[in-house]
């Protein structure tokens, strides 16, 4: 709770964060770092947790979902982390709503062939409008 939020890319100042989600190009929960940028990164749900069927590549929300989503979930809840409530609960969220954040976040289309109809008011849509344009000069995210 009382955690500050640093938003760098500078390898400097990640080296001296205590947690590193979506940037760095590392992915290691020993140290806790959450990146899905790397070329070499495959990792899915079911890679990471064999006893879950999804397969989309996980995305860094997705990794941060899949190591603490069941802790979270748990003592929002007040219920055991291995209990039925936080398990059906946890699948619940990540097959309706993570899952797609992992999906679009990786470039994973929404349908085999053409799609039928845009998805404008993702979850993912509304965070990228909040971002300057990759190539707008001005990149502070802080301007509204």
């Amino acid at each position: 709770q009382d955690a500050e939020i640093v938003r760098t890319r500078d390898p400097q100042l990640l080296a001296g964060c205590d947690v590193v989600v979506d940037v760095g190009g590392e992915y290691d929960p020993g140290r806790h770092r959450y990146d899905h940028h790397q070329r070499s990164f495959t990792e899915s749900m079911r890679s990471l947790r064999p006893d879950k069927p999804w397969s989309t590549k996980l995305s860094s929300a997705g990794l941060v979902y899949c190591h603490f989503g069941s802790q979270i979930l748990a003592g929002l809840l007040g219920q055991p982390e291995d209990g039925p409530v936080v398990t059906a609960l946890y699948d619940k969220l990540y097959e309706n709503f993570v899952e797609e954040i992992d999906a679009l976040d990786n470039g994973i289309a929404p349908a085999a062939g053409e799609p039928r109809y845009a998805l404008s008011t993702t979850l993912s849509a509304r965070v990228g409008h909040l971002n300057p344009r990759w190539n707008d000069p001005e990149q502070d995210t802080e301007v509204g």
